[in-house]
C-alpha cells in the first residue's frame, strides 16, 4: 500500500527499504525545461557534451524536452534497499551536475515552475516492484507519444535514465557530471619555536624543584621543526590501454556486441517477465537464473564497448618486405612449416593461425625479412623460426 503524496522537500517517514516515485500534480503538455538552469549546468560541468560536441543551453534544453511525455504525471520512479526518507531527502538536496548525492534523478533539477510531489510504499524487494513499476508506467503511454521519443525502444519516466535492467536511455550526454575529486590533503600544523624553548628544553629550569640535564637540541629550525609529511595523492586512473585490431576482429567484436544488445538482451528481459508471473520472486529459481544471466550480458556489454572504444584500426599490411602487425608470416621452425598472422591481444588464437604481437615469438617476427631467423626463448629452450614468405 503506498504512502503520501506529501510534497517533494518536506520529511516523510519511512525509515526502511522501497520504492517511490515523483510526479507532476497534473500532466503538463510541454516540457517545463528551465533554460537558465541547463545553462548553469553546462556552465558547472566543463566536460558535458551532447552528440560528441559543446552544446548551448538550448540545444541541450530541447534534447531533454524531447523525452517528455505529454500525457503522464509520473516524472521519476526509484528505489532503495536503506531508508525512501534518506533517498527522497538525497534527490531533493542534489544540484545540477553534481556527482553525488542523487545523480540518477538530475533531470528533474532541470525543471522550473512545477510542483513534485512524493509517493512511496515499503517492501522487502524494492528492485523488484521498481522494475513493475516502470512496465507499468510504459505499458500506461501511449502509442504516439512513444514513437515520437529519440529512443522508443525504451520508455521510461522522464527523469529515468536507464530502467533496473541496466538499459539507458539513447540521449546523446555525456560528461554530465563532475568528475570526482579527492579532497587536499589538510595543510600540517606547523609551531615555530625558538632553539631551546620546546617543553623540557632547558636544562638546569626549576619548575618541579628537579634539575634535568636533556640533550642538546639542534639550532637548526629546518632539522628540530620540521613540518609533517604530507600523505601521498592518490594516483590518477591511468588512460586506457590501446586495444589494436584488424578490421576483421573490429567487425567480429561489433557483431558480438550487436547479437547481445539485439537478440540476447531482449530474450533475456523477456526471460525476467516471464519468470515474474510465476510468483514470489524470492523462491522463484527461474528468476534468479534469469536475472544471473542478465548480469552476465550487461558485463560482457560493457567489456565490449569499452574495448571498442579504446579500438586502434591496424590496417592491412602493404609492404611485403618485412613482417608487420597484419602481416602474414610462413616460418620454417621446430620441423615443420607454420603460418601465421600478426594480430592485437585481443585477436590472438594460436589454434586458428593467429598470434599476438606482444607474444615473444610475435616480438621475434615483427621487423625480420625473407631469410632472416628469429630465436625465440621458450620453456623448452631456444627455438629458430626461418621466414620463409611475407604476404
Amino acid at each position: 500500500m503506498p504512502d503520501g503524496p506529501a510534497l517533494l522537500g518536506r520529511p516523510i517517514r519511512a525509515a526502511g527499504p522501497g520504492v517511490y516515485l515523483i510526479e507532476l500534480t497534473a500532466p503538463h503538455t510541454t516540457a517545463p525545461v528551465d533554460v537558465a538552469a541547463v545553462g548553469r549546468w553546462i556552465e558547472r560541468v566543463p566536460n558535458l557534451s551532447l552528440d560528441g560536441a559543446r552544446p548551448t543551453s538550448k540545444a541541450l534544453a530541447a534534447r531533454l524536452a524531447s523525452f517528455w511525455l505529454p500525457s503522464q504525471s509520473v516524472v521519476y520512479v526509484g528505489s532503495t534497499p536503506s531508508s525512501i526518507a534518506a533517498r527522497v531527502d538525497a534527490l531533493n538536496r542534489h544540484v545540477l551536475g553534481d556527482r553525488r548525492p542523487h545523480a540518477a534523478s538530475q533531470w528533474l533539477k532541470s525543471l522550473a515552475g512545477v510542483p513534485l510531489r512524493v509517493w512511496w510504499a515499503s517492501t522487502s524487494a524494492p528492485e523488484e516492484y521498481e522494475d513493475g513499476l516502470l512496465e507499468a508506467f510504459a505499458a500506461a503511454v501511449p502509442p504516439l507519444e512513444v514513437r515520437a521519443l529519440p529512443d522508443p525502444e525504451i520508455v521510461l519516466p522522464f527523469a529515468n535514465l536507464r530502467s533496473t535492467l541496466g538499459v539507458a536511455k539513447r540521449h546523446g550526454i555525456t560528461g554530465a557530471v563532475l568528475p570526482d575529486e579527492t579532497a587536499p590533503a589538510s595543510p600540517p600544523r606547523v609551531v615555530q619555536l625558538p632553539p631551546g624553548d620546546a617543553e623540557g628544553a632547558r636544562a638546569g629550569e626549576k619548575g618541579t624543584g628537579t634539575a634535568r640535564r636533556v640533550g642538546r637540541r639542534s639550532p637548526d629550525p629546518a632539522v628540530s621543526h620540521a613540518p609533517r609529511p604530507r600523505k601521498p595523492s592518490p594516483p590518477t586512473r591511468p588512460a586506457p590501454e590501446p586495444v589494436y585490431l584488424s578490421a576483421d576482429g573490429m567487425a567480429r567484436l561489433e557483431a558480438e556486441l550487436d547479437e547481445l544488445v539485439r537478440v540476447r538482451r531482449p530474450r533475456n528481459v523477456a526471460s525476467i517477465r516471464a519468470a515474474k508471473e510465476l510468483g514470489d520472486l524470492r523462491e522463484n529459481a527461474d528468476y534468479h537464473a534469469a536475472r544471473e544471466e542478465q548480469s552476465f550480458l550487461e558485463g560482457r556489454i560493457q567489456a565490449l564497448e569499452a574495448r571498442i572504444r579504446a579500438a586502434v584500426i591496424v590496417p592491412a599490411a602493404t609492404d611485403s618486405s618485412r613482417v608487420a602487425m597484419g602481416s602474414r608470416v610462413v616460418v620454417d621452425g621446430d620441423g615443420q612449416r607454420q603460418a601465421w598472422t600478426i594480430v592485437g591481444s585481443d585477436e590472438s588464437d594460436p589454434a586458428a593461425g593467429r598470434i599476438s604481437h606482444a607474444s615473444p615469438v610475435g616480438r621475434a617476427l615483427l621487423g625480420r625479412s625473407v631469410g632472416d631467423v628469429a630465436v625465440v626463448q621458450t620453456p623448452r629452450g631456444e627455438t629458430s623460426y626461418r621466414v620463409v614468405a611475407i604476404e
